[in-house]
Protein backbone atom coordinates (compact mmCIF):
# COMPACT_ATOMS: atom_id res chain seq x y z
CA UNK A 1 0.00 0.00 0.00
CA UNK A 2 1.20 3.47 -0.95
CA UNK A 3 1.05 5.61 2.04
CA UNK A 4 1.72 9.71 2.41
CA UNK A 5 4.83 11.20 2.58
CA UNK A 6 4.67 14.52 4.87
CA UNK A 7 6.73 17.89 3.83
CA UNK A 8 6.19 20.66 6.61
CA UNK A 9 4.37 23.14 6.02
CA UNK A 10 1.44 21.17 5.41
CA UNK A 11 0.02 24.30 3.54
CA UNK A 12 1.43 26.84 2.82
CA UNK A 13 -1.54 29.20 4.14
CA UNK A 14 -3.16 30.99 7.18
CA UNK A 15 -4.54 27.98 9.21
CA UNK A 16 -3.54 29.16 12.79
CA UNK A 17 -4.07 27.50 16.45
CA UNK A 18 -5.01 24.62 14.99
CA UNK A 19 -6.33 21.32 16.86
CA UNK A 20 -6.54 18.04 15.94
CA UNK A 21 -8.34 15.27 16.62
CA UNK A 22 -9.37 11.75 15.27
CA UNK A 23 -12.21 9.76 14.93
CA UNK A 24 -11.97 6.44 13.50
CA UNK A 25 -9.66 6.61 10.70
CA UNK A 26 -10.53 10.57 10.02
CA UNK A 27 -8.57 13.30 11.41
CA UNK A 28 -10.51 16.83 12.42
CA UNK A 29 -8.97 19.78 12.96
CA UNK A 30 -10.25 23.55 14.00
CA UNK A 31 -8.31 26.87 13.40
CA UNK A 32 -8.70 30.48 14.34
CA UNK A 33 -11.34 32.96 11.99
CA UNK A 34 -11.27 35.68 13.81
CA UNK A 35 -13.29 38.56 11.99
CA UNK A 36 -13.66 36.41 8.96
CA UNK A 37 -17.58 35.30 8.99
CA UNK A 38 -18.67 32.32 8.53
CA UNK A 39 -16.31 31.43 11.19
CA UNK A 40 -13.89 28.22 12.78
CA UNK A 41 -13.72 25.88 9.81
CA UNK A 42 -13.54 22.48 9.97
CA UNK A 43 -11.16 20.35 7.64
CA UNK A 44 -10.79 16.70 7.50
CA UNK A 45 -8.09 14.36 6.43
CA UNK A 46 -7.24 11.02 6.41
CA UNK A 47 -3.45 11.23 6.55
CA UNK A 48 -2.66 14.81 8.13
CA UNK A 49 -1.44 16.10 5.07
CA UNK A 50 -4.11 16.27 2.84
CA UNK A 51 -6.85 18.37 4.46
CA UNK A 52 -10.90 19.03 3.07
CA UNK A 53 -12.52 22.37 4.53
CA UNK A 54 -16.14 20.19 5.23
CA UNK A 55 -17.69 23.00 7.53
CA UNK A 56 -17.73 26.03 9.99
CA UNK A 57 -19.21 26.09 13.53
CA UNK A 58 -20.93 29.09 12.93
CA UNK A 59 -22.47 31.72 10.29
CA UNK A 60 -21.58 34.22 12.60
CA UNK A 61 -21.24 34.63 16.51
CA UNK A 62 -22.77 37.55 17.12
CA UNK A 63 -24.81 40.32 15.40
CA UNK A 64 -23.75 43.85 16.78
CA UNK A 65 -22.03 46.95 15.05
CA UNK A 66 -18.91 46.37 15.88
CA UNK A 67 -19.64 42.93 14.15
CA UNK A 68 -21.42 44.36 11.35
CA UNK A 69 -18.66 46.87 10.71
CA UNK A 70 -20.47 49.61 11.99
CA UNK A 71 -18.94 51.20 14.90
CA UNK A 72 -15.91 52.68 12.39
CA UNK A 73 -13.77 49.74 14.05
CA UNK A 74 -15.15 46.35 13.86
CA UNK A 75 -13.30 43.49 15.15
CA UNK A 76 -9.80 42.85 13.22
CA UNK A 77 -7.77 41.02 15.12
CA UNK A 78 -10.60 39.98 17.64
CA UNK A 79 -13.74 37.74 17.03
CA UNK A 80 -12.83 33.89 17.48
CA UNK A 81 -9.14 32.85 18.93
CA UNK A 82 -7.87 29.44 19.43
CA UNK A 83 -10.39 27.29 19.42
CA UNK A 84 -10.55 23.80 21.26
CA UNK A 85 -11.91 21.08 19.51
CA UNK A 86 -13.02 17.50 21.17
CA UNK A 87 -15.36 14.50 20.37
CA UNK A 88 -16.62 12.13 22.81
CA UNK A 89 -19.81 9.73 23.31
CA UNK A 90 -20.83 10.59 19.96
CA UNK A 91 -20.70 14.63 20.11
CA UNK A 92 -18.16 17.02 18.79
CA UNK A 93 -17.15 19.91 20.98
CA UNK A 94 -15.84 23.45 19.93
CA UNK A 95 -14.99 26.36 22.58
CA UNK A 96 -13.64 29.55 21.86
CA UNK A 97 -12.74 32.61 23.85
CA UNK A 98 -13.86 35.98 22.31
CA UNK A 99 -11.78 39.12 23.32
CA UNK A 100 -14.24 41.59 22.00
CA UNK A 101 -17.11 39.83 23.71
CA UNK A 102 -15.41 38.72 26.89
CA UNK A 103 -17.34 35.49 26.31
CA UNK A 104 -16.39 31.64 26.53
CA UNK A 105 -18.62 29.94 23.51
CA UNK A 106 -19.15 26.48 23.74
CA UNK A 107 -20.57 24.83 20.39
CA UNK A 108 -21.32 21.18 20.03
CA UNK A 109 -23.26 18.68 17.08
CA UNK A 110 -23.64 14.77 16.44
CA UNK A 111 -22.42 15.52 12.57
CA UNK A 112 -19.10 17.70 12.24
CA UNK A 113 -19.24 17.71 8.83
CA UNK A 114 -22.87 18.89 7.66
CA UNK A 115 -24.41 19.42 11.17
CA UNK A 116 -25.47 22.52 12.91
CA UNK A 117 -24.26 23.23 15.92
CA UNK A 118 -25.52 24.35 19.14
CA UNK A 119 -23.94 27.12 21.36
CA UNK A 120 -23.80 27.59 25.03
CA UNK A 121 -22.16 31.17 26.12
CA UNK A 122 -20.44 31.72 29.35
CA UNK A 123 -19.16 35.24 30.49
CA UNK A 124 -15.97 35.98 31.33
CA UNK A 125 -12.39 36.19 29.06
CA UNK A 126 -11.27 32.53 29.38
CA UNK A 127 -8.06 33.06 27.02
CA UNK A 128 -6.95 30.02 24.64
CA UNK A 129 -9.16 27.83 26.21
CA UNK A 130 -8.13 23.88 26.12
CA UNK A 131 -11.38 21.25 26.74
CA UNK A 132 -10.48 18.44 28.79
CA UNK A 133 -13.21 15.47 29.13
CA UNK A 134 -12.00 13.07 31.94
CA UNK A 135 -12.54 9.30 31.95
CA UNK A 136 -14.58 9.79 35.14
CA UNK A 137 -17.53 11.49 33.05
CA UNK A 138 -16.13 15.03 34.29
CA UNK A 139 -15.31 18.20 32.32
CA UNK A 140 -13.16 21.24 32.36
CA UNK A 141 -11.89 24.39 30.08
CA UNK A 142 -8.16 25.09 31.43
CA UNK A 143 -7.03 28.81 29.87
CA UNK A 144 -5.28 31.74 30.77
CA UNK A 145 -1.62 33.26 29.98
CA UNK A 146 1.10 32.58 32.62
CA UNK A 147 -0.98 31.87 35.40
CA UNK A 148 -3.44 28.79 33.67
CA UNK A 149 -6.47 28.35 35.72
CA UNK A 150 -9.26 25.62 35.42
CA UNK A 151 -12.79 25.35 35.51
CA UNK A 152 -15.06 22.39 35.80
CA UNK A 153 -17.59 22.16 32.86
CA UNK A 154 -21.46 20.60 33.22
CA UNK A 155 -21.45 16.94 32.06
CA UNK A 156 -23.29 18.37 28.70
CA UNK A 157 -20.54 20.99 28.64
CA UNK A 158 -23.37 24.18 28.42
CA UNK A 159 -22.03 26.05 31.82
CA UNK A 160 -19.91 26.32 34.44
CA UNK A 161 -20.47 23.47 37.56
CA UNK A 162 -21.82 24.41 40.82
CA UNK A 163 -19.09 23.92 43.45
CA UNK A 164 -17.08 22.23 40.95
CA UNK A 165 -13.42 22.62 40.39
CA UNK A 166 -12.37 26.48 39.89
CA UNK A 167 -9.10 27.37 40.92
CA UNK A 168 -5.22 28.43 39.55
CA UNK A 169 -3.64 25.42 38.76
CA UNK A 170 -0.33 26.47 37.58
CA UNK A 171 1.84 29.55 37.21
CA UNK A 172 4.50 29.75 34.22
CA UNK A 173 8.27 30.38 33.93
CA UNK A 174 9.08 34.55 34.88
CA UNK A 175 12.40 34.62 34.51
CA UNK A 176 13.81 35.16 31.56
CA UNK A 177 10.51 34.89 29.37
CA UNK A 178 8.51 37.54 27.98
CA UNK A 179 5.18 35.83 26.46
CA UNK A 180 4.38 33.13 29.19
CA UNK A 181 2.65 30.00 28.80
CA UNK A 182 -0.60 29.93 26.90
CA UNK A 183 -2.44 28.41 23.95
CA UNK A 184 -3.35 24.81 26.42
CA UNK A 185 -3.82 21.89 24.65
CA UNK A 186 -4.83 19.28 27.16
CA UNK A 187 -4.57 15.07 27.31
CA UNK A 188 -4.66 12.38 29.29
CA UNK A 189 -2.18 9.32 28.08
CA UNK A 190 -1.41 6.78 30.03
CA UNK A 191 -2.10 7.93 33.32
CA UNK A 192 -0.55 11.13 32.97
CA UNK A 193 -2.34 14.98 32.47
CA UNK A 194 -0.41 16.39 29.74
CA UNK A 195 -1.08 20.57 29.30
CA UNK A 196 1.09 21.55 26.00
CA UNK A 197 2.10 25.53 25.99
CA UNK A 198 4.05 28.00 24.39
CA UNK A 199 6.39 30.73 25.57
CA UNK A 200 8.60 33.24 24.20
CA UNK A 201 12.01 33.53 26.13
CA UNK A 202 13.96 36.17 26.19
CA UNK A 203 17.30 34.52 26.20
CA UNK A 204 18.93 31.93 23.96
CA UNK A 205 16.86 31.63 20.24
CA UNK A 206 14.30 34.37 21.51
CA UNK A 207 11.61 32.10 19.73
CA UNK A 208 8.21 30.47 20.64
CA UNK A 209 8.71 27.19 21.67
CA UNK A 210 7.07 24.30 23.00
CA UNK A 211 6.43 23.42 26.65
CA UNK A 212 4.98 20.32 28.41
CA UNK A 213 3.77 20.36 31.78
CA UNK A 214 2.82 16.62 32.84
CA UNK A 215 1.21 15.25 36.21
CA UNK A 216 -0.37 11.81 37.13
CA UNK A 217 -2.54 14.70 39.14
CA UNK A 218 -5.00 17.02 37.30
CA UNK A 219 -4.67 19.45 40.08
CA UNK A 220 -0.72 18.82 40.07
CA UNK A 221 1.91 18.94 41.04
CA UNK A 222 2.78 19.83 37.61
CA UNK A 223 7.20 18.81 35.81
CA UNK A 224 7.72 21.07 33.06
CA UNK A 225 9.82 19.93 29.67
CA UNK A 226 11.00 22.11 26.88
CA UNK A 227 9.82 19.85 24.47
CA UNK A 228 10.24 21.62 21.00
CA UNK A 229 12.68 24.64 19.73
CA UNK A 230 13.07 24.56 16.04
CA UNK A 231 12.24 26.80 13.26
CA UNK A 232 12.68 24.18 10.32
CA UNK A 233 15.06 26.41 8.83
CA UNK A 234 12.66 29.34 8.50
CA UNK A 235 14.14 32.68 9.67
CA UNK A 236 13.88 31.86 13.53
CA UNK A 237 10.56 31.24 13.70
CA UNK A 238 9.58 28.40 16.06
CA UNK A 239 7.41 25.52 15.26
CA UNK A 240 4.68 25.17 18.00
CA UNK A 241 1.51 26.07 19.85
CA UNK A 242 -0.99 23.21 18.93
CA UNK A 243 -1.26 19.67 19.55
CA UNK A 244 -0.99 15.82 19.77
CA UNK A 245 -2.73 13.06 17.86
CA UNK A 246 -2.12 9.33 17.09
CA UNK A 247 -3.19 7.29 14.35
CA UNK A 248 -4.87 3.66 13.52
CA UNK A 249 -1.52 2.38 13.63
CA UNK A 250 -0.80 3.74 16.86
CA UNK A 251 2.06 6.57 15.77
CA UNK A 252 1.87 10.01 17.47
CA UNK A 253 2.17 13.23 15.67
CA UNK A 254 1.73 17.02 16.59
CA UNK A 255 -0.05 19.28 14.77
CA UNK A 256 1.45 22.83 14.99
CA UNK A 257 2.10 26.13 13.32
CA UNK A 258 4.42 28.63 12.20
CA UNK A 259 4.84 32.06 11.53
CA UNK A 260 5.77 32.63 7.63
CA UNK A 261 5.04 36.74 7.84
CA UNK A 262 2.72 38.03 5.54
CA UNK A 263 0.90 34.85 4.18
CA UNK A 264 0.01 34.26 7.77
CA UNK A 265 0.61 31.49 10.12
CA UNK A 266 1.26 28.05 8.47
CA UNK A 267 0.47 24.66 9.55
CA UNK A 268 3.16 21.52 10.63
CA UNK A 269 2.58 18.25 11.46
CA UNK A 270 6.08 16.39 13.39
CA UNK A 271 6.57 12.93 14.05
CA UNK A 272 6.35 12.28 17.78
CA UNK A 273 7.73 9.22 19.75
CA UNK A 274 7.44 8.49 23.57
CA UNK A 275 10.39 8.47 25.72
CA UNK A 276 9.39 7.45 29.55
CA UNK A 277 6.20 9.20 29.11
CA UNK A 278 7.84 12.40 27.66
CA UNK A 279 7.04 13.64 24.38
CA UNK A 280 10.11 13.29 21.82
CA UNK A 281 9.96 15.11 18.22
CA UNK A 282 11.86 13.20 15.27
CA UNK A 283 15.24 11.98 15.04
CA UNK A 284 17.15 15.39 13.78
CA UNK A 285 15.84 18.98 11.90
CA UNK A 286 16.08 16.77 8.81
CA UNK A 287 13.23 14.25 10.07
CA UNK A 288 10.96 16.93 11.25
CA UNK A 289 11.25 18.76 7.71
CA UNK A 290 10.27 15.79 5.59
CA UNK A 291 9.38 12.11 7.00
CA UNK A 292 7.59 9.10 5.29
CA UNK A 293 4.17 8.03 7.54
CA UNK A 294 2.04 4.62 7.63
CA UNK A 295 -0.88 6.71 6.74
CA UNK A 296 -3.02 6.15 3.24
CA UNK A 297 -2.23 8.66 0.19
CA UNK A 298 -5.11 10.99 -0.23
CA UNK A 299 -6.04 12.82 -3.15
CA UNK A 300 -5.19 16.38 -2.09
CA UNK A 301 -8.34 19.18 -1.87
CA UNK A 302 -7.53 23.02 -2.73
CA UNK A 303 -8.07 25.41 0.22
CA UNK A 304 -7.99 28.25 -2.27
CA UNK A 305 -10.64 27.72 -5.60
CA UNK A 306 -11.30 29.59 -8.99
CA UNK A 307 -14.85 30.36 -8.81
CA UNK A 308 -17.20 31.22 -11.94
CA UNK A 309 -20.25 31.93 -9.84
CA UNK A 310 -22.13 29.42 -11.02
CA UNK A 311 -24.83 28.54 -8.55
CA UNK A 312 -28.43 27.09 -8.42
CA UNK A 313 -28.63 28.33 -4.85
CA UNK A 314 -27.67 31.76 -3.28
CA UNK A 315 -25.16 29.74 -1.41
CA UNK A 316 -21.12 30.19 -1.88
CA UNK A 317 -18.58 27.44 -1.70
CA UNK A 318 -17.11 26.83 1.71
CA UNK A 319 -13.71 28.47 0.67
CA UNK A 320 -14.96 31.79 0.79
CA UNK A 321 -15.36 34.15 3.68
CA UNK A 322 -16.55 37.33 4.23
CA UNK A 323 -14.70 39.89 6.31
CA UNK A 324 -17.13 40.54 8.96
CA UNK A 325 -20.85 39.47 9.47
CA UNK A 326 -22.60 40.22 5.83
CA UNK A 327 -25.49 41.83 4.88
CA UNK A 328 -26.83 38.64 2.93
CA UNK A 329 -29.45 40.74 1.37
CA UNK A 330 -26.58 42.75 -0.81
CA UNK A 331 -25.19 40.15 -2.32
CA UNK A 332 -25.80 37.26 -4.75
CA UNK A 333 -24.91 34.57 -6.92
CA UNK A 334 -28.52 34.19 -8.15
CA UNK A 335 -29.68 37.41 -9.33
CA UNK A 336 -27.79 37.01 -12.56
CA UNK A 337 -26.77 33.86 -12.95
CA UNK A 338 -22.82 33.34 -13.23
CA UNK A 339 -21.98 36.32 -11.56
CA UNK A 340 -21.38 37.46 -8.14
CA UNK A 341 -23.30 40.81 -7.29
CA UNK A 342 -22.84 42.85 -5.02
CA UNK A 343 -25.20 45.78 -4.04
CA UNK A 344 -23.70 48.70 -1.67
CA UNK A 345 -25.35 49.45 1.94
CA UNK A 346 -23.91 51.48 4.50
CA UNK A 347 -21.20 54.56 3.20
CA UNK A 348 -17.60 53.30 3.69
CA UNK A 349 -14.34 55.43 3.79
CA UNK A 350 -12.18 52.81 2.98
CA UNK A 351 -11.92 48.89 2.35
CA UNK A 352 -11.13 48.26 5.64
CA UNK A 353 -15.02 49.69 6.69
CA UNK A 354 -16.74 48.39 3.56
CA UNK A 355 -19.07 45.42 3.92
CA UNK A 356 -19.76 42.52 2.10
CA UNK A 357 -15.99 41.78 1.09
CA UNK A 358 -15.80 38.40 0.26
CA UNK A 359 -12.15 37.33 0.56
CA UNK A 360 -10.03 33.95 0.08
CA UNK A 361 -6.78 33.14 1.79
CA UNK A 362 -3.34 33.65 -0.33
CA UNK A 363 -0.85 30.48 -0.48
CA UNK A 364 2.81 30.70 -1.02
CA UNK A 365 5.49 30.66 -2.20
CA UNK A 366 3.19 32.64 -4.62
CA UNK A 367 -0.31 32.54 -6.20
CA UNK A 368 -2.18 34.72 -8.58
CA UNK A 369 -5.52 35.89 -8.40
CA UNK A 370 -7.75 37.59 -11.32
CA UNK A 371 -11.74 38.73 -11.82
CA UNK A 372 -13.63 40.37 -14.96
CA UNK A 373 -16.12 43.31 -13.22
CA UNK A 374 -18.90 44.57 -15.35
CA UNK A 375 -19.88 48.54 -14.48
CA UNK A 376 -23.07 48.50 -15.98
CA UNK A 377 -24.32 49.14 -12.11
CA UNK A 378 -22.14 51.00 -10.58
CA UNK A 379 -22.99 55.41 -9.83
CA UNK A 380 -21.07 57.96 -8.85
CA UNK A 381 -18.97 57.26 -5.55
CA UNK A 382 -19.12 53.70 -5.62
CA UNK A 383 -15.31 51.63 -5.51
CA UNK A 384 -15.41 48.52 -6.69
CA UNK A 385 -12.17 45.66 -7.41
CA UNK A 386 -10.15 43.66 -5.80
CA UNK A 387 -8.40 43.97 -2.35
CA UNK A 388 -4.70 42.31 -0.74
CA UNK A 389 -6.38 43.01 2.55
CA UNK A 390 -4.99 43.24 5.86
CA UNK A 391 -4.23 46.36 7.80
CA UNK A 392 -1.66 47.17 5.11
CA UNK A 393 -3.73 46.75 1.93
CA UNK A 394 -3.66 47.40 -1.79
CA UNK A 395 -6.57 47.52 -4.06
CA UNK A 396 -7.17 47.76 -7.61
CA UNK A 397 -10.16 49.09 -9.11
CA UNK A 398 -12.67 51.05 -10.45
CA UNK A 399 -13.99 54.66 -8.89
CA UNK A 400 -16.96 56.54 -10.18
CA UNK A 401 -16.52 60.51 -9.92
CA UNK A 402 -19.64 62.42 -8.91
CA UNK A 403 -20.68 63.36 -13.24
CA UNK A 404 -20.04 58.72 -13.33
CA UNK A 405 -16.95 58.81 -15.24
CA UNK A 406 -14.71 55.79 -14.46
CA UNK A 407 -10.71 55.54 -13.27
CA UNK A 408 -9.20 52.74 -12.65
CA UNK A 409 -7.22 53.25 -9.40
CA UNK A 410 -4.48 50.85 -7.30
CA UNK A 411 -5.10 52.83 -3.60
CA UNK A 412 -3.47 51.98 -0.19
CA UNK A 413 -3.69 52.28 3.43
CA UNK A 414 -2.20 55.94 4.52
CA UNK A 415 -1.24 54.87 7.44
CA UNK A 416 -4.09 56.44 9.46
CA UNK A 417 -7.16 53.54 7.84
CA UNK A 418 -8.11 55.96 5.01
CA UNK A 419 -7.51 55.07 0.97
CA UNK A 420 -4.27 56.84 -0.49
CA UNK A 421 -3.93 56.67 -4.33
CA UNK A 422 -1.39 55.50 -5.84
CA UNK A 423 -2.57 55.39 -9.36
CA UNK A 424 -5.41 56.72 -11.14
CA UNK A 425 -5.76 56.39 -15.09
CA UNK A 426 -9.09 57.53 -16.88
CA UNK A 427 -11.10 54.20 -17.79
CA UNK A 428 -13.75 54.43 -19.92
CA UNK A 429 -15.14 50.74 -20.68
CA UNK A 430 -18.01 49.32 -19.56
CA UNK A 431 -16.08 45.69 -18.05
CA UNK A 432 -12.48 45.79 -16.59
CA UNK A 433 -10.02 42.48 -15.98
CA UNK A 434 -7.97 42.64 -12.59
CA UNK A 435 -5.68 41.07 -11.40
CA UNK A 436 -3.27 41.00 -8.15
CA UNK A 437 0.44 38.75 -7.69
CA UNK A 438 1.29 37.87 -4.81
CA UNK A 439 5.13 36.12 -3.83
CA UNK A 440 5.48 35.13 -0.35
CA UNK A 441 8.91 33.34 -1.62
CA UNK A 442 11.18 33.45 1.51
CA UNK A 443 9.41 36.09 2.65
CA UNK A 444 9.40 38.25 -0.03
CA UNK A 445 5.78 39.27 0.53
CA UNK A 446 5.20 41.76 -2.44
CA UNK A 447 2.07 42.13 -4.09
CA UNK A 448 1.63 43.87 -7.75
CA UNK A 449 -1.68 45.24 -8.79
CA UNK A 450 -2.83 44.73 -12.48
CA UNK A 451 -5.45 45.70 -14.92
CA UNK A 452 -6.83 45.35 -18.86
CA UNK A 453 -9.34 45.84 -21.54
CA UNK A 454 -9.07 42.56 -22.70
CA UNK A 455 -7.87 40.03 -19.96
CA UNK A 456 -5.14 39.38 -22.55
CA UNK A 457 -2.64 42.64 -22.57
CA UNK A 458 -2.05 43.43 -18.75
CA UNK A 459 -0.83 46.78 -17.72
CA UNK A 460 0.75 47.23 -14.33
CA UNK A 461 -0.49 49.99 -12.23
CA UNK A 462 0.41 51.88 -8.66
CA UNK A 463 3.49 50.19 -6.93
CA UNK A 464 4.33 47.01 -5.22
CA UNK A 465 2.51 46.64 -2.12
CA UNK A 466 5.30 45.87 0.50
CA UNK A 467 3.29 42.94 2.42
CA UNK A 468 3.18 42.99 6.42
CA UNK A 469 1.63 40.41 9.18
CA UNK A 470 0.28 42.81 11.84
CA UNK A 471 -1.06 42.52 14.86
CA UNK A 472 -4.32 44.22 14.75
CA UNK A 473 -6.11 41.96 12.27
CA UNK A 474 -3.66 38.88 13.35
CA UNK A 475 -4.35 37.15 10.06
CA UNK A 476 -2.39 36.62 7.16
CA UNK A 477 -3.23 38.43 3.59
CA UNK A 478 -6.45 37.59 1.98
CA UNK A 479 -7.61 37.83 -1.72
CA UNK A 480 -11.09 40.00 -1.76
CA UNK A 481 -13.50 41.32 -4.32
CA UNK A 482 -15.13 44.20 -3.12
CA UNK A 483 -17.86 47.15 -3.89
CA UNK A 484 -18.96 49.87 -1.46
CA UNK A 485 -20.55 53.24 -1.56
CA UNK A 486 -18.93 56.65 -0.47
CA UNK A 487 -21.60 58.86 -0.99
CA UNK A 488 -25.10 57.02 -1.32
CA UNK A 489 -26.29 52.81 -1.68
CA UNK A 490 -28.13 51.70 -4.11
CA UNK A 491 -25.31 50.50 -7.10
CA UNK A 492 -24.17 47.09 -7.49
CA UNK A 493 -20.96 45.20 -9.28
CA UNK A 494 -21.11 42.38 -11.02
CA UNK A 495 -17.85 39.74 -10.75
CA UNK A 496 -18.13 37.57 -13.76
CA UNK A 497 -15.63 34.90 -12.27
CA UNK A 498 -12.65 34.32 -9.73
CA UNK A 499 -9.47 32.44 -11.30
CA UNK A 500 -6.92 31.60 -9.08
CA UNK A 501 -3.62 30.28 -9.63
CA UNK A 502 -1.15 28.96 -7.24
CA UNK A 503 2.69 28.57 -7.82
CA UNK A 504 4.28 25.59 -5.99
Amino acid sequence: MNTATITNPIMWADVPDVDVIRVGPIFYMVSTSMHSMPGCPIMKSVNLKDWELVNYVYDTFEDNDAHRLLDGKGIYGKGSWAASLRYKDGVFYVCFSSNDMDRLYIYRTEDIEHGVWERSVIPGLHHDPGLLLDDDNRNYVIYGNGDIRIKELTEDLTALKQGGTDQLLLEGERKDIGLRIEGCHAYKRNGYYYLFFIEWPRTGNQRRRQICYRSSELLGPYQRKIILDDDLGYHNNGVAQGGFVDTPSQDWYAVLFQDHDAVGRVPCVLPVRWENDWPVFGDDDASLRAFETRLPVAEPKPLVISDEFNYETNQLALNWQWNHNPDNSLWSVTERPGYLRIRTGQIADSILRARNTLTQRTEGPSCSAETLLVLSGVQPGDRAGMVALQNEYGTVGIAVDELGQFSVNMCVNDGEGCEEIVESIVFTSQQIYLKIDFNFEDSLDQAKFFYSEDGIAWKKIGRALQMRYTLDHFMGYRIGLFNYATHNAGGYADFDYFHYIRQH
